[in-house]
């Protein structure tokens, strides 16, 4: 998902002289001979399947034996029948395939594999990372598109957090494939999701069945949180690893039952291996603020960079090459209100009493949630609405969720009035060309929070790449996504029960103490703490800040918003990406034509 990458190059002579990044780079050849897949891949990470003049290769995660793969490719006689084997493989991958010199290349629906493409010097080039292409063409930095991540940080939804920061280079959106063929470049959309009929109960079953795929057998290593979400995978890799190692921080804050949820699943995981590692022992939050994480586009959790490292070293160490995280299992169990709107118009009664439920729970006022349920508005008019409000205060109130957005946009601080102006030419111009996601606000809501992290978490693979370790991430696996967006949004939204569909998925797999909490970690003392220990780091980070040079940062208007009273964490939530930034950016402006080598993870 992130680290060194591969490139993918057209059926055509000139291919050929396409400079290569790694001096040691693997090369798998077109039927003609000529250059296809050119990487580095541990060997495990690729597979190719031979039939005649088709060549069919599954780069990442999916279980499928040589023999399996080729009778696949023996299968295939045009690009589009990759359109059935991507729909039925379990995993998360790329799949490229090369016929008769046409040529197909595609990531994940989710967006965890990307694919990007360019000209190089007139020849298509694609890869699965946009600096690698970027390299490869000389581009400099799209600062529009830059003041927009810093102006928005971590809200910032598809599809514009999903383009690539470098000119001249273009990203293919997840759910698309990449398409060479008779000298023409197309996208065209292979996946969409699944109509949400499904009741609970029957939901479950297939959610159950396409987590177990995910699971391999050997030494494996899995987070174990204390969360409904990893100690999920700690079992299902359980029953099929003894040499399962599970790993976890200790919590900071006192009040976090973090801890007792994850000593319940230890003492039913009686044969695995347990690694808990204390507060003293791990780098604070925040620690080394000044080293970058990715070239491919800035971090955006770049307080727990260092603890990440950290972990893959530790579970590395123990013998540990694959390690299972619960990352999107928030965004995928929890599905946000939007299916509200859909639910009114087919069962007017069962919708109202979600409503009422939401509106409790979440302390939003009945009349303005149900004036958002009757005029929910467009795509196009809430990017506009966004760009319109940017420079807003946050306002304190709370309001419904139930949209084309998760938050509003509002302008980190320190932004300067320049870098302002191109965030919200940037925002107006995604109104003109953005789409909805699904086919109403609850399957839209669905995929942008899946998207939205995924963006992210492929960089978080890097940091565990760094240290020999695969980092797997099943929530974001398009099987299992599939299994999910299948059941009815109603059922597994449940205002009165937390993350019901897992749970019953999990039902005689993970202890019913386990499933039956309803609560979630706070980890506050981490942020306060870490930010008191590398304050000054992180604001020495900004006193040279290559963001500034280009005129889109003031580090006088950010140390002030730093060092101020801090009545709530939104501050400490803008560090994060302005510190993303600035590493990223520091990384991109530097000349080398080895730095996509020298800034591997």
């Amino acid at each position: 998902m992130s680290g060194p990458g591969f490139l993918v190059l057209p059926d055509l002579p000139a291919a050929a002289g396409i400079r290569r990044p790694w001096a040691d780079a693997q090369v798998h050849a077109h039927a003609s001979g000529r250059p296809w897949l050119v990487g580095r891949w541990r060997r495990a990470e690729v597979a190719v399947g031979t039939a005649g003049p088709v060549r069919l290769a599954v780069i990442g995660h999916c279980p499928v034996a040589a023999a399996r793969l080729e009778k696949l490719a023996a299968g295939v006689s045009a690009p589009a029948d990759l359109d059935r084997i991507a729909a039925a493989l379990p995993g998360s991958f790329h799949l490229v395939a090369t016929v008769d010199g046409a040529v197909r290349f595609q990531g994940s629906a989710t967006g965890l594999r990307r694919v990007f493409h360019c000209r190089v010097d007139g020849v298509p080039v694609a890869a699965d990372r946009a600096d690698l292409l970027a390299g490869l063409v000389g581009s400099s930095v799209d600062e529009e598109l830059l003041a927009a991540r810093m102006a928005c940080g971590l809200q910032l939804p598809p599809p514009l957090n999903e383009r690539p920061l470098y000119t001249g280079v273009s990203a293919v959106d997840p759910g698309s494939c990449l398409l060479w063929t008779d000298g023409r470049t197309r996208v065209r959309q292979w996946w969409r999701p699944p109509l949400a009929r499904e009741p609970l109960a029957r939901g479950a079953e297939g959610v159950r069945a396409a987590l177990a795929e995910t699971v391999p057998s050997g030494r494996v290593s899995s987070d174990l949180s204390g969360g409904m979400d990893s100690t999920s995978l700690c079992f299902l890799a359980a029953r099929e690893n003894p040499e399962l190692l599970t790993f976890r921080w200790a919590e900071a804050e006192a009040g976090n039952d973090d801890a007792e949820f994850a000593a319940r699943s230890i003492a039913a995981l009686d044969r695995a291996e347990h690694v808990i590692v204390p507060q003293r022992e791990l780098p604070a939050v925040f620690a080394d603020p000044d080293r970058p994480v990715d070239a491919d586009e800035p971090y955006a959790f770049t307080r727990s960079a260092a603890r990440i490292r950290y972990s893959a070293e530790i579970v590395a160490a123990r013998g540990s090459e694959l390690h299972f995280a619960g990352h999107g299992g928030d965004e995928l169990f929890s599905p946000l209100p939007g299916y509200l709107h859909s639910l009114l118009r087919r069962r007017p009664v069962a919708a109202m009493r979600q409503v009422r439920a939401h509106a409790a729970l979440r302390r939003w006022p009945l009349f303005g949630t149900m004036a958002e349920l009757l005029r929910p508005g467009t795509v196009a008019g809430w990017w506009r609405q966004q760009a319109a409000h940017l420079a807003d205060p946050v306002s304190p109130a709370r309001r419904p969720v139930l949209g084309w957005g998760v938050a509003p946009l509002r302008a980190q601080p320190g932004l300067t009035a320049d870098g302002l102006a191109l965030a919200r030419k940037v925002l107006h111009r995604t109104a003109n060309e953005a789409r909805p996601l699904g086919r109403d606000p609850g399957e839209h809501q669905a995929l942008l929070v899946l998207r939205s992290a995924a963006a992210q978490y492929r960089l978080t693979a890097g940091l565990f790449a760094g240290a020999g370790v695969e980092l797997r991430l099943p929530f974001f696996d398009d099987r299992v996504v599939e299994a999910v967006l299948r059941v009815r949004r109603h059922e597994q939204a449940d205002p009165g029960r937390y993350k019901p569909l897992l749970a019953e998925a999990m039902r005689g797999i993970v202890p019913d103490a386990v499933l039956g909490r309803a609560t979630k970690g706070e980890f506050g003392a981490d942020i306060r703490e870490g930010l008191r220990r590398n304050q000054t780091a992180v604001l020495r980070l900004f006193e040279d800040s290559a963001l500034a040079a280009r005129g889109l940062l003031d580090p006088d208007r950010l140390r002030a918003a730093v060092l101020a009273p801090q009545r709530d964490y939104r501050v400490v939530a803008a560090l994060e990406p302005l510190i993303g930034c600035e590493t990223w950016l520091r990384a991109a402006d530097r000349p080398s034509p080895r730095r996509l080598d020298a800034l591997a993870p």
